[in-house]
């Protein structure tokens, strides 16, 4: 692979394509790849190429196939738009031929430079990379390269079926994701990174795969660092035969017991699977396959099976909000605990919808999250974690769930769909949090000049907490609850 990150002429991109006449006039960032000659856009400071397959469509025979490599070309290709995203019941605009990812660099910095790879959330089954929330401009502008990944989402990406064994079942959406890595290994240099220093990011649903991307082999050299935000880190993964049992479950819904699930149309499929998670937001996730996915997250990190590399982690301290009955009751009655436990745990908290959101955030998340940082931290890798507390100033006198709260800082977006206009105090915040980020991805420490210290988890349980009105090192001020939740985790 050629490392290049060449420019051309204004006057040659506009004979090329006509979307380039909405571009600054002068030099154009072209990139040679694999794929092709890629020729970029420059907005500002930063040059952005968009819509870049990773891997082959998966389509027809390709459909729930792990993903192939692309067809190695020479032509010039513009990438200055996002491509479709993938396939899911709510964007009208997404198409199953969606393995593509973007890059976002500084223009005229030289490299080799970090890179950065963003895994969105979405609860497996939703979201998208293109998502302008998700602009990895503000981030390059730090001389950092910003990948943002799309991969197979829903039925798509996590069907596990025995008519589909040939070449593995199931998480198609990890084998993206792994594909994507190889491309950024092997192609990021031609954008002026440096494919060995390659930090992973992402919340929720996509810090549950950088956990288990972790825990796979496949991965070894393809990155050095993670940042995981708020991943469930006890959840319990399917096993094959419980995945199995469910694909050949939700397929026969369609009538379609001894067919090729190949053959069903996408427009049943999207149908059937919006059913489905009507009454199971969480019918399709990766499962324990016995070659890409062979354990749950908390029992590998508690073997020491995961890379021993630099790693962030944390949740938000209000990951979700309840409106009906039955969720509280459920929520409180998950807790293990009786109301007058609750009481003495949670003395500030008197409606029962606030209670049941805490609860939730603390089992869920934040005492996961103790638990996988200890584990980590114990390996000898240096390990810090983080609760973000902070409500935009906008937003305190009604605030809701607070679950990937934190991406708002960490990519500077504002004013777009997802993100309102921030404040003063607001921006002050989120360069900081951005700070941080940018700090560990260059050199696997996020402290820095002009930051608050971030003490490592490894120094007694101590955690960064990001609040209304402070940034600081310090103990755990929630350590008693997060016990409980520990202790009733182990019976």
């Amino acid at each position: 692979m050629r490392s290049l990150l060449a420019l051309v002429t204004a006057s040659a991109c506009l004979c090329l394509a006509g979307p380039a006449a909405a571009q600054p006039v002068g030099q154009f960032p072209f990139a040679l790849t694999r794929e092709g000659q890629m020729l970029g856009g420059v907005e500002g400071e930063v040059a952005f190429f968009k819509g870049l397959a990773y891997a082959a469509p998966p389509v027809g025979p390709l459909r729930w196939r792990p993903p192939e490599a692309t067809v190695e070309s020479s032509e010039m290709r513009t990438a200055y738009e996002y491509a479709a995203p993938c396939l899911q019941p709510s964007l009208p605009s997404a198409r199953e031929d969606c393995l593509t990812l973007n890059v976002f660099r500084p223009f005229g910095v030289d490299g080799p430079l970090p890179v950065m790879v963003f895994i969105h959330d979405g609860g497996f089954v939703g979201g998208t990379a293109n998502d302008p929330l998700f602009d990895g401009a503000r981030l390059a502008q730090a001389s950092l390269i910003v990948v943002t990944v799309n991969y197979r989402l829903g039925v798509l990406g996590w069907l596990t079926h025995p008519a589909l064994s040939q070449g593995g079942s199931g998480n198609y959406g990890l084998m993206d994701q792994v594909a994507a890595l190889r491309w950024v290994h092997d192609n990021i240099a031609a954008f002026g990174g440096d494919p060995g220093n390659v930090t992973l990011f992402g919340s929720g649903a996509g810090a549950t795969s950088i956990a288990l991307l972790m825990l796979c082999g496949e991965t070894r050299e393809l990155f050095q660092k993670a940042i995981l935000q708020s991943p469930p880190g006890r959840v319990r993964l399917r096993s094959r035969q419980e995945a199995e049992a469910f694909g050949l479950q939700f397929v026969a819904t369609l009538g379609q017991d001894d067919t090729d699930p190949r053959t069903i149309p996408t427009v049943r499929l999207l149908a059937a699977e919006r059913k489905l998670l009507a009454k199971s937001p969480r019918g399709f996730a990766p499962a324990i396959d016995g070659s890409l996915v062979t354990e749950d997250i908390a029992a590998g990190f508690a073997a020491g099976h995961e890379k021993r590399i630099p790693m962030i982690i944390g949740s938000n301290d209000d990951e979700t909000g309840f409106d009906s009955e039955p969720e509280i009751a459920e929520a409180l009655a998950s807790s293990g605990a009786t109301s007058e436990q609750l009481r003495k745990l949670y003395p500030d908290l008197a409606r029962p919808s606030d209670l049941a959101a805490q609860v939730y955030s603390d089992k869920v998340f934040s005492e996961p999250v103790r638990l996988l940082a200890r584990l980590h931290a114990a390996t000898g890798a240096p390990t810090f974690r983080y609760r973000f507390a902070y409500v935009p100033e906008a937003r305190r006198a009604n605030p809701e769930g607070g679950h990937g709260r934190e991406l708002q800082f960490i990519f500077g977006a504002e004013g777009v769909p997802g993100a309102g206009i921030l404040s003063r105090r607001d921006r002050e915040v989120a360069s900081r949090m951005r700070g941080y980020w940018i700090n560990f991805a260059k050199g696997g420490d996020p402290n820095g000049p002009d930051l608050p210290h971030w003490d490592a988890a490894a120094d007694r349980d101590r955690l960064l907490l990001i609040a209304n009105d402070r940034i600081a090192s310090g103990d755990d001020p929630f350590a008693e609850r997060l016990d409980r939740f520990a202790d009733e985790s182990r019976k």
